[in-house]
């Protein structure tokens, strides 16, 4: 016995992987149904063994349907999720356009779990932002001992973060520079993004921050705990796949590096590689593919009284994005639904 599963967007670079893992995880699917927008209708995409066409979005019936993974977007998911949510199929939507109400749960499994008890407000649970996701997983084991009381992070964020056509970019651009008449004008980012880096993801706000680094301001806030302050520098790099950070952290209490390794090591999700050698380290190359999300170069500050400085690497389709989302209907049916 296993559930009625759709993924909505499954064309996309998200919908894919969304795909992959549920396979890969032997989630419990007695039927699922791929759907996309009308270009892409009749798409085939794979699902295991499994080769799926595609269904028209556009009036698909939710009715009988145990849950929904949506990757379509904020424009869409405004649409269809409310159409799903009302015919009794539960919504986890990865845009971000849930995120920020609060009778929507936004959820991380191995931290807030227990948030996910109020999904039946709205029938609709939210995925966090792809830098967000890999961030708090390794800063809510650390919260529980210390406290955080402040973070600035610096985000190194992939061009699939953008989408394929942010992967196309870099590709084109960086064939362009040692192919005559090859050249590519930047369309998808702000500038050229082969061989550089741009300190610019979504857009500008009134106060100078990006939207994407407000999402994690908030993001942080709303899944682990309101009274930690959040400053973040959010950067797109010209790296195809994967999502680096260096993270500092000041605590309400002492606590030290080695003990924090320990803790890391123990909690859910993590994986430390943290040797202080060359190359002792985990970079976005390596943790393509990769379920854990990765922390090295744990050290301490001493700039201030309870500081830590970390390295955090993860596959952001898969943790900050397919992943959690499968990771949520799992534990949406081990703790809500019933199978069949």
């Amino acid at each position: 016995m296993g559930y009625r599963v759709v993924v909505a967007g499954a064309t996309g670079n998200v919908g894919r992987e969304m795909l992959n893992i549920l396979a890969e995880r032997q989630f419990p699917v007695d039927e699922i149904a791929v759907l996309a927008s009308r270009r892409s209708l009749g798409t085939e995409v794979s699902f295991g063994d499994k080769t799926l066409k595609t269904k028209d979005l556009e009036g698909f019936d939710f009715t009988g349907w145990d849950m929904a993974l949506f990757a379509i977007g904020s424009e869409a998911t405004k649409k269809y999720a409310p159409l799903a949510a009302k015919a009794g199929c539960v919504v986890i939507d990865n845009s971000s356009l849930y995120r920020y109400d609060p009778e929507i749960p936004l959820i991380v499994p191995e931290v807030n779990a227990e948030a996910i008890d109020g999904y039946a407000k709205k029938n609709i649970i939210a995925n966090p932002n792809c830098s967000t996701a890999q961030m708090v997983i390794a800063l809510k084991p650390l919260h529980d001992r210390a406290r955080v009381k402040r973070v600035v992070v610096s985000t190194y964020q992939s061009v699939s973060g953008a989408g394929k056509d942010g992967m196309d970019e870099l590709w084109d651009q960086t064939k362009g520079m040692y192919v005559p008449g090859q050249e590519k004008e930047p369309k998808k980012f702000q500038k050229q993004i082969a061989f550089n880096v741009i300190p610019q993801i979504d857009v500008f706000m009134e106060d100078g921050q990006t939207k994407e680094e407000w999402k994690m301001v908030v993001e942080t806030k709303k899944i682990i705990d309101p009274s930690i302050k959040v400053t973040a520098t959010c950067v797109r790099v010209p790296v195809f796949v994967g999502h680096s950070e260096a993270v500092n952290i000041e605590f309400e209490e002492f606590l030290d590096e080695d003990e924090a390794r320990d803790i890391l090591r123990e909690a859910p999700g993590l994986m430390v590689v943290d040797k202080r050698e060359p190359g002792g380290y985990v970079t976005p190359v390596e943790c393509v593919g990769d379920f854990a999300t990765f922390v090295s170069r744990i050290r301490t500050d001493p700039t201030v009284e309870n500081g830590l400085n970390m390295w955090i690497v993860s596959d952001n389709l898969r943790k900050g994005a397919a992943l959690n989302a499968v990771q949520i209907a799992e534990l949406l049916g081990s703790r809500c639904l019933k199978k069949g």
